[in-house]
Parts: structure tokens; C-alpha cells; sequence
């Protein structure tokens, strides 16, 4: 459990960075003004080169590669919804790398989010404890030939 939560937290800090680059670089290279082929071009010409939209595709990479590691070695109804802590995460990386403003009421569903991931965690929890204090089944004879 503590492996499959140190893969987590790693990911996930990597999803919050790779998030907070690529709304900077995407804010560096500007908005689309038109959409045609030339602006278009522009745009991806642009992306291909911005160091931080780079940074945040390889962040957002390492992420997808954790979340495939997890999703291997546990279920599916326990990690995915641990990811929503990316939320946490990259609202507060936003705060203090972007300088963004957070009202009072998005704090809030932060904090709703991360009782969610607790009760999930805790749940697991208490599914490992179970099997560890079931007593294990005997084996039945093989019935005579």
C-alpha cells in the first residue's frame, strides 16, 4: 500500500507541475485568433518550441505512465478516483507559481476532495485488514477415486 501511494503522490506531482507549464507556455504563445491553416500552423509551430508546453508534455507523460503502473498493480475503483488529489495539487501549485487568486469557495471543494481520497484510502485500508484477519480456508481432501 505504501508503494502504490508513493507512485501516486509522485504522479500526481507531476500531473499538478506539467498542468501549471502548460498554462503558462500556452498563455506565452497567445490565444487563436482565427482558425485557418496559417494560424493554426502558428499555434503548433509555437507549441512545439515553448520550453514550458514541452516541460508540462513530458510532466503530464510521467503522470500517464505512474497512473499505468497503478492501474496494473491495483483496482481501478481505488486509484482512479486517488487521482482527483491532482486537484489539490495543482490548485495549489497554481497559488504559488502562477500567483493565481483562489476564492474562499474553490478552497472549499479542495478540501471536500481531499475527505473523498481519505474515505477511498481508508477503505482500502479496512479491505487489507479484513483479508489479513480472515482465517485461511483449509483445504478439502481430494474426494477418493
Amino acid at each position: 500500500m505504501t508503494k502504490i501511494l508513493a507512485i501516486l503522490i509522485a504522479g500526481l506531482v507531476c500531473e499538478a507541475i506539467g498542468v501549471v507549464f502548460l498554462s503558462k507556455g500556452l498563455k506565452q504563445i497567445g490565444e487563436v485568433k482565427q482558425v485557418n491553416a496559417a494560424e493554426i500552423w502558428r499555434i503548433v509551430k509555437a507549441g512545439g518550441t515553448n520550453p514550458s508546453i514541452l516541460l508540462g508534455v513530458a510532466l503530464e507523460a510521467a503522470f500517464f505512465v505512474a497512473l499505468l503502473v497503478l492501474l496494473s498493480r491495483s483496482d481501478v475503483s481505488f486509484i482512479w478516483p486517488l487521482t482527483a488529489m491532482g486537484f489539490v495539487l495543482t490548485t495549489l501549485t497554481a497559488k504559488f507559481v502562477l500567483q493565481e487568486e483562489i476564492p474562499p469557495l474553490r478552497w472549499l471543494g479542495v478540501l471536500f476532495i481531499m475527505l473523498g481520497a481519505g474515505i477511498i484510502t481508508y477503505t482500502e485500508k479496512a479491505k487489507e485488514r479484513t483479508r489479513m484477519e480472515s482465517p485461511p480456508v483449509p483445504e478439502q481432501p481430494a474426494p477418493p477415486r
